[in-house]
């Protein structure tokens, strides 16, 4: 197996989180992620110097994204994930299930939409171009459940149960497509559910529940059929470097646990995210309706002194 571009990763010593942990960082991942930082920190600064503000909580969260998506791609856990499928699906999992939850949470569209200058009348820059993208028919398929949810599933059983992932694995280019193509997915799959920004797709909350455990059972059977399978199915771990000291089926064994434990983590995350936003939903409407209340009742309250002032002429 070639894996050109990693470095000397047939030589790795035994797997600690220790040596996980250490810098070695993918080009591409790296400039992606400090532009993607850089970016916000643009729209963010943008927004304060003209005095408006920004929730310290999506900043916080849209970071925690995308140092996650460090985490996994700019150190030694990208080069054991080579040879080691466990370590591969801890990869998987965080940058498909968990770093999506944590960008979309941040916000960054609407605080593209908010930060970036309006083109002028009759011209198309960078605002309106993602305004266009927004209501394109385009992101209303993508956005869609029917398209989503299936894509979900198939990211998982299409790809490793098929030569696809060994043929990807062949090649750093094909590497980082294919954890470009789990950040995606997972992006699209989460944001009609709980993402901030605005959507083609926007169903009630109960709906949204109801598409996110759609999905999330097929990501445990995948775990529970990686787990009780008798030989290694994926080639490209079935002869793991003698240096790691590893047993290819155990650690097909311990990478099905890691999936099936894993799918439980959005769950709960996205359920919170959903129970918050329901909460603030009804806390507005409630405040409109006071408002509205509050109107209705000076109308009134107008209306019946006047009535009093024509009495009181009347009777002069």
């Amino acid at each position: 197996m070639d894996h050109s571009g990693h470095g000397m990763i047939m030589e790795l010593p035994p797997f600690t989180l220790g040596r996980g942990l250490e810098w070695s960082a993918d080009p591409f991942f790296l400039v992606a992620c400090l532009a993607g930082l850089a970016l916000y920190g643009w729209g963010v600064v943008r927004l304060m110097r003209r005095g408006d503000k920004w929730p310290v909580g999506r900043i916080v969260a849209y970071v925690a994204g995308v140092l996650t998506v460090m985490l996994v791609m700019c150190t030694k856990l990208n080069d054991y994930g080579m040879v080691m499928f466990s370590v591969h699906m801890v990869q998987h999992m965080v940058i498909s299930m968990l770093s999506p939850i944590l960008i979309l949470l941040g916000a960054p569209i609407t605080l593209a939409l908010r930060a970036l200058p309006p083109a002028g009348r009759g011209r198309k820059g960078p605002r309106e171009l993602l305004l266009m993208l927004l209501h394109s028919r385009y992101m209303r398929i993508v956005t869609h459940p029917a398209f989503t949810i299936p894509l979900f599933i198939a990211s998982l059983y299409g790809l490793y149960f098929s030569p696809l992932f060994d043929f990807l694995m062949q090649s750093k280019a094909g590497h980082i497509t294919m954890m470009v193509h789990f950040l995606a997915v997972g992006l699209v799959f989460f944001w009609p559910i709980m993402g901030v920004d605005p959507g083609p797709h926007r169903p009630g909350h109960l709906i949204r529940m109801l598409e996110l455990f759609a999905g999330m059972p097929f990501h445990a059977f995948f775990g529970i059929a990686l787990m009780m399978a008798s030989t290694p199915m994926i080639d490209t771990y079935r002869h793991p470097p003698a240096s790691l000291g590893i047993d290819a089926l155990s650690d097909q064994t311990s990478a099905g646990g890691i999936a099936w434990a894993f799918s439980e983590v959005p769950s709960v995350l996205v359920l919170l995210a959903l129970l918050f936003q329901w909460y603030g939903s009804e806390q507005r409407q409630a405040k409109r309706k006071d408002r509205a209340a509050d109107r209705d009742g000076d109308k009134e309250l107008e209306a019946y002194n006047a009535y009093l002032a024509s009495l009181n002429a009347r009777s002069r």
